[in-house]
């Protein structure tokens, strides 16, 4: 399969060391660029479940750490078709390990899920309704499925 490559100025940070040696940035980047419809400028985060809790609250307004948030900064903005998408995705460690585990999943199996989800909601991508969450899904699907991964939403189809 030949993938097609958009500008991506990618910047991943690990304040929580943890995944670092396992999820390297070269992987990151393949997942991203699947997932892109355009040109990108993005920043990927893991974090620990404090500063996870910490920003979910004050952004959402919801007292704990969440699996990944999405910072989409020309969400809703009308763009160029060359104007690169603009977001920051965090990713807290404490809460995707936990989860993976849960799912019967490998860590990295998760975090490309989450990685390809948070992308798809940089780009306006959303999932607040049942039509909005199937067409998400699916695109979900396609991409993990392109890059060699089992569907992520398997076990939750049984």
């Amino acid at each position: 399969m030949q993938e097609k490559k958009h500008n991506l100025d990618l910047d991943v940070q690990y304040p929580d060391t943890r995944l670092e040696a396992d999820i390297t940035p070269a992987m990151i980047e393949r997942w991203v660029q699947a997932s892109l419809l355009g040109p990108a400028e993005l920043a990927i985060r893991f974090v620990d479940a404090e500063e996870g809790q910490s920003l979910n609250k004050e952004y959402r307004g919801k007292d704990y750490a969440t699996n990944v948030l999405t910072f989409a900064y020309n969400e809703g903005a009308e763009i160029a078709d060359d104007e690169p998408t603009q977001a920051d995705i965090v990713l807290c460690t404490d809460v995707l390990q936990r989860e993976a585990d849960e799912q019967k999943k490998t860590v990295e199996e998760h975090v490309a899920h989450l990685v390809v989800h948070g992308v798809l909601h940089a780009q306006g991508f959303d999932h607040e309704n049942d039509e909005e969450a199937e067409e998400m899904e699916q695109l979900e699907r396609d991409i993990m499925e392109a890059l060699g991964y089992p569907d992520p939403y398997a076990e939750y189809d049984a």
